[in-house]
């Protein structure tokens, strides 16, 4: 059996008691060495096999999980955040089914929910916005162009955009040529949840000029859009908790 797991953001603590309890008990461990927090690893039995898949190929991953399935051994794929956003599984899922090998998933905390709790803030602010778009800038993997963040930023919802630190003026400019104003509120969260994360909060057109003197090179997550200028009176209150409103657990007074 082979288990896909979601070892969360960083934080050790904040993979999942399942995940956790599949690590404990595996056989052979494949993780993704250049993201996931080393500390996860001391969950794993001292006899397991351990494989630092930034080293594999696709073809290496699903050899060493086909071996292991020949000798009844039990397999974690340990990917960062929760492996369906941006954790290339399909194509290992894909290969699985045609190999017979069956296999489960195990949800993670993504890095966006982990920015989101490391900023105090709610991406879904009632008159501000109730839309969240996870993206990330075109680079090695091609963006098609309906999803550009020049198009995207259009619709002035809160973006949590992957994988673009390292191209910070090109994210910049096309939202800024896609409709946010230049005092936009945005923030960057490097590591989140990590012993050594690091936020820096800023405007469109300020933030570029703000990392090159503090430079974050990877490992971030670029957070945009105006549920980061939420004081009191920016937003509407939630109709869930005013005394006007009704539900099916409780009457308007």
């Amino acid at each position: 059996m082979v288990h896909i797991v979601g070892a969360g953001p960083g934080d050790p603590d904040l993979i999942t008691v399942k995940g956790k309890q599949l690590l404990e008990t595996a056989d052979v461990v494949i993780y993704a060495g250049s993201l996931i927090n080393p500390e996860l690893l001391k969950f794993c039995r001292a006899d397991a096999q351990l494989h630092d898949s930034s080293k594999m190929t696709l073809a290496e991953v699903i050899y060493t999980i086909d071996q292991a399935e020949a000798k009844g051994l039990t397999t974690v794929r340990l990917h960062t955040g929760d492996p369906s956003i941006y954790g290339a599984i399909q194509e290992q899922i894909d290969e699985l089914d045609h190999l017979g090998i069956k296999f489960d998933i195990t949800p993670g905390v993504s890095s966006f929910l982990a920015a989101a709790a490391s900023l105090r803030q709610e991406y879904t602010l009632p008159g501000i916005t109730q839309t969240v778009i996870i993206t990330r800038q075109s680079g090695k993997t091609f963006v098609p162009d309906r999803e550009s963040l020049k198009r995207l930023a259009q619709h002035q919802t809160t973006l949590c955009i992957f994988l673009s630190i390292s191209m910070i003026e090109e994210v910049v400019s096309e939202l800024i040529e896609g409709g946010f104003e230049p005092d936009t509120p945005i923030a960057i969260v490097e590591r989140a949840s990590w012993a050594n994360e690091k936020i820096i909060r800023g405007t469109l057109k300020t933030i570029v000029e703000q990392l090159r003197a503090d430079p974050i090179k990877r490992t971030a997550m670029i957070v945009v859009g105006h549920c980061l200028n939420s004081q009191p009176g920016k937003y509407l209150p939630s109709q869930l908790y005013s005394p006007k409103f009704s539900h099916m657990f409780r009457r308007a007074k």
